[in-house]
């Protein structure tokens, strides 16, 4: 029987840190001098020991630092000088900022837009929408501000709430603020990177007419939910034509007041849709600064927001960020650049592979095979050839001892 057709001179581990180019890794290092007074663990060693633990699952510094001892000889292929002890790597989480990680993340994003990004577009405004939310992730510890009600011992838990901007056609954060899990998703917008043009869409979280009108002047666009409570004032009602989705139910010019610590400023004039969803059997009502477009696409254009959700589930769901390797903020935010890395690694390889691979099984197999001698990519694209041409093999020996 033939060798495996799919055996490779790096591990599958290797061959996913070999998409991070590590004298890109080094320059952030040294523009953030991350490595001074440091002696061995520089920060290359940091950020490679902790993708190990997003993609292992490691769940305590002493699972990362035992398992890593298991990687003599076999770390020829990535640049790894020098393997962390439990209290080296503490202390590494507590010390070297998380800005460094995070620079990464964005350089890394910037290398492989063009792999990520979806150029299929079914509307013209596809590729200009940027959906915006947030997730809050719970913490032990009263790290941050407290999220949740108090139990019935009065005790609060910590929580870090991520605020993340996408661009529809990426599917992976472009952009992250972190914020205690009490602060308002409204302030989140003051750093939102929107150029005029670009149409945002969140939840009613986000209300604030003052950011609105600020939207209009720059020339961004929104689409949100109106709040139900909202005072406005009804300016003209738009006539639906006939051609319309049925779920159009009204669409009109509204005027607000745009205020400021409760004082007013100005009015600025919106429009304000209400469509009903027949799937749900509910009616929502829209507020956008879009008042050239198609009423039913703005309806379109908020369902689209579901796809952040679906981003959530995915981190959550593949990266369960239950286990911390640090009590402390800096090693919190550390572990989560790490992890959205890790997304975005599996999100290349992904798009590279002409086998579409629900992102799950492709996570949990990399999981799995993380130092095994496989060619990923041809692995990936026909899983089954090894075993498909067995049988024959046997058969053309079988036949030729005969």
């Amino acid at each position: 029987m033939s060798k495996n057709s799919f055996f490779f001179g790096q591990s599958v581990f290797g061959q996913l840190i070999s998409l991070i180019n590590f004298d890109l890794v080094n320059s952030v290092a040294k523009k953030h001098k991350s490595d001074r007074y440091t002696k061995k663990f520089r920060t290359s060693d940091h950020l490679i020991s902790m993708l190990f633990s997003t993609f292992a699952h490691c769940s305590s510094l002493r699972e990362v630092t035992g398992a890593m001892l298991g990687l003599k000889g076999k770390t020829n292929h990535f640049q790894l000088k020098s393997l962390p002890h439990k209290s080296t790597l503490s202390d590494a989480n507590a010390r070297r900022s998380h800005l460094v990680f995070q620079e990464v993340y964005y350089c890394l994003l910037n290398q492989y837009r063009s792999v990520i990004s979806d150029s299929r577009q079914t509307y013209v405004w596809e590729n200009r929408l940027e959906i915006i939310d947030s997730s809050t992730v719970s913490l032990f510890k009263d790290i941050l501000s407290c999220v949740g009600r108090a139990s019935s011992n009065g005790k609060r838990k910590g929580g870090i709430k991520v605020h993340t901007q996408i661009n529809l056609q990426e599917n992976v954060p472009k952009l992250i603020w972190f914020s205690g899990a009490r602060t308002h998703d409204k302030k989140f917008l003051e750093h939102l990177q929107l150029e005029k043009g670009k149409i945002a869409v969140f939840d009613k979280g986000y209300n604030d007419y003052k950011e609105f009108d600020r939207f209009t002047q720059k020339g961004i666009f929104f689409v949100t939910r109106f709040k139900s409570n909202a005072s406005y004032r009804e300016i003209v009602e738009n006539e639906i034509p006939e051609y319309l989705d049925d779920g159009v139910l009204k669409d009109e010019i509204i005027e607000v007041d745009v205020k400021e610590k409760g004082q007013y400023l100005k009015t600025t004039q919106l429009r304000r849709i209400a469509y009903w969803d027949d799937q749900n059997k509910r009616c929502f009502e829209f507020i956008t600064n879009l008042h050239g477009m198609n009423a039913g696409h703005i309806a379109l254009i908020y369902k689209k927001r579901w796809q952040i959700e679906l981003l959530f589930k995915q981190l959550k769901q593949n990266f369960p960020l239950k286990f911390f390797l640090g009590d402390n903020e800096n090693a919190i935010k550390i572990q989560i650049w790490c992890t959205l890395i890790v997304n975005l690694l599996l999100t290349v390889i992904r798009k590279k592979t002409k086998r579409k691979w629900a992102f799950s099984n492709l996570a949990s197999f990399c999981r799995l095979h993380l130092f095994n001698y496989i060619h990923l990519r041809k692995f990936l694209e026909n899983p089954e050839k090894d075993w498909l041409k067995e049988p024959n093999e046997q058969l053309e020996l079988k036949f030729n001892s005969g």
